[in-house]
């Protein structure tokens, strides 16, 4: 491997060669994660991936979907009123809840 000299600029950028850009897919505003290795800096490529940021109806539709049984689909609909919604108007799956049986002696 070839070494290559780059100069510093003002705040700390510096010009990637561009050969090296073109190997490793590196464009203008791309990101890239730099690490200290002790005797030099290592810059990669990094990988983003956006994050979904969930609605309230999406955020109701999971939490009465995932109900375990009765009594859990209950506390989702108290959950889902909490966030000011109707749980009868929330498209959701309501799997077979197994109904509690209470113990009593």
């Amino acid at each position: 491997m070839k070494a290559n000299t780059v100069t510093v600029g003002k705040r700390g950028t510096i010009v990637i060669p561009a050969f090296l850009r073109k190997r490793f897919g590196v464009n203008e505003g791309d990101l890239l994660i730099t690490e200290d290795r002790g005797d030099g800096i290592l810059i990669i490529p990094a990988v983003a991936i956006p994050v979904e940021e969930y609605s309230a109806i999406r955020k109701a539709e999971f939490i009465l979907s995932n109900a375990t049984d009765e009594n859990d689909y209950q506390m989702a609909r108290e959950e889902v009123i909490k966030l000011g919604l109707n749980p009868d108007s929330i498209k959701h799956y309501k799997t077979r809840l197994k109904k509690v049986v209470k113990n009593e002696k």
